[in-house]
């Protein structure tokens, strides 16, 4: 056991490809879910300046619940907490895909 646990055999013998066999079936066969290993999206992002303005991109999860008139002001509250610093929302886009539904926003703040 201890020759297996410090890896202490050479090259070519089978006990080495053992191990090498199994280093491999754990890496490949081993669920992400085990782990808890999954990506996140990110719900907000900034991009780069347009005409002066700060520009985020937003998930449609975050604003789409909220009535129209009330997702500016929600926005704002968002990249509060996000940046920690308060921002006017200048704008608000919203980003369709080509069957016309709402994929994200483009938010245009000022300090």
């Amino acid at each position: 056991m201890r020759r297996f646990l410090l890896w202490d055999y050479p090259r070519g013998v089978w006990q080495y490809d053992v191990i090498v066999l199994a280093i491999l079936a754990f890496i490949f066969l081993t669920p992400r879910q085990i782990f808890r290993d999954q990506p996140k999206a990110v719900q907000i992002a900034q991009l780069p300046q347009e005409n002066g303005a700060d520009v985020f991109w937003m998930e449609p999860e975050l604003l789409l619940p909220l009535a129209e008139s009330a997702r500016p002001e929600a926005a704002a509250r968002l990249l509060k907490g996000k940046f920690g610093r308060d921002r006017v929302v200048v704008r608000l886009e919203p980003v369709f895909d080509s069957e016309k539904e709402i994929k994200g926003f483009f938010v245009y703040s000022r300090p």
